[in-house]
């Protein structure tokens, strides 16, 4: 079994019943975090050496990032191509208004002068011609389109500077942002405070996310409040928060932690399916999968001295002592009750005797 981080506090009600579990929370069990960058790359410098303590946040490495620094600074110049747009745009949107001025005084003087003429053909057919009235009346038509051309003009303009070049402003600057984030995932950070193991890298390897970690970063915590353990799936039935257990790890020799059940898988890790090829035969399936247990010792400072990942041997004891004292317990009742606690008397010598074999013949029989 191994030891995990696993918070929670643990009450004795005093009445020599189950253990009270005020507090559990079940964060990510895993004792090793590896270090993976986000983004494929050749190593350009390293930040931290071999089994470095480092904290949350802390750089690591950083990758080479000409790339990224080429994508930021072509994005910036987008944004600044962008301000410059709208500099120009804001420009011609007020030289529009003269624009307009002029056409509608143009305007207004083409039909000044066809009404003069006009009114002169009125009183003498004779005296203006023709083709002259007609002219005027096809350069009325003409400065009255472009009067409406240059109110169309700065309608555009007004859009543009409005509507247009902001959003390519957005876009420019969202641009901006992503080549920044890019940028970021160069420099690879501790996501916990804890050690660096197995952190050999060089500048000029290449880590790939999915190919090659960096090294494997160990939390501060991790391991030393809980114990995570695998029971057989007959114990299933019996296996419940509260229940007294106690344990006895290689890596703490001739000792005996108490423990209590804090919290109790209730999925068994077998017989899932993935999408594949074949048919999956379940009956070729590997051993039974075991009911996943997490422990919290009962006395602060329980798992000292027990390291990270330690091998452990635990077993869990269930309580009767309050049906066996109640009176109307059947015969049968309290026979059967009082063999099924002789049997957890019987286990917890032989986890004694357990500890006390343990190191015995890992040093001696096994020749280590």
């Amino acid at each position: 079994m191994n030891a995990a981080p696993l918070p929670g506090r643990l009450e004795d009600p005093g009445d020599g019943g189950l253990l009270k579990i005020e507090r559990v929370e079940q964060p990510g069990m895993s004792l090793l975090s590896s270090e993976l960058p986000e983004t494929s790359g050749r190593v350009a410098e390293v930040l931290v050496g071999l089994n470095d303590e480092v904290e949350a946040g802390q750089p690591l490495f950083r990758l080479d990032d000409a790339l990224q620094q080429a994508g930021l600074a072509a994005n910036r110049r987008a944004v600044t191509e962008v301000d410059a747009a709208t500099q120009v745009a804001q420009a011609e949107l007020a030289a529009s208004d003269g624009l307009i001025r002029q056409a509608e005084s143009a305007y207004r003087e083409a039909i000044a002068d066809l009404t003069t003429k006009e009114g002169l053909a009125s009183r003498s057919a004779n005296a203006v011609a023709v083709r002259e009235i007609e002219r005027l009346r096809l350069t009325v038509e003409g400065r009255e389109g472009a009067l409406e051309a240059a109110i169309a003009n700065k309608a555009t303009l007004q859009t543009r500077v409005a509507i247009l070049l902001p959003a390519q402003k957005s876009r420019a600057e969202a641009a901006l942002a992503e080549a920044e984030i890019e940028l970021g995932k160069t420099v690879i950070r501790a996501g916990v405070s804890g050690r660096v193991q197995q952190f050999a890298l060089r500048p000029g390897d290449i880590v790939n996310p999915m190919l090659r970690p960096a090294g494997v970063l160990v939390p501060s915590d991790a391991g030393r409040q809980a114990i995570v353990a695998g029971f057989d799936q007959i114990q299933s039935q019996v296996l419940k928060p509260g229940m007294f257990a106690e344990a006895t790890c290689i890596g703490k020799s001739f000792s005996i932690i108490a423990l209590a059940v804090a919290e109790v898988q209730d999925v068994i890790p077998s017989g899932q399916i993935r999408q594949g090829e074949q048919l999956v035969d379940i009956a070729q399936s590997g051993r039974p999968g075991t009911i996943t247990a997490y422990l919290l010792p009962v006395y602060k400072g329980g798992l000292d001295g027990v390291p990270p990942g330690a091998n452990c041997i635990v077993h869990a004891y269930s309580d009767h002592h309050h049906e066996l004292e109640a009176d109307d317990i059947g015969a049968s009742r309290w026979l059967y009750l009082q063999m099924v606690d002789t049997v957890a008397v019987v286990k917890a010598a032989l986890l004694r005797i357990t500890a006390l074999l343990l190191p015995v013949r890992t040093l001696v029989l096994t020749g280590h």
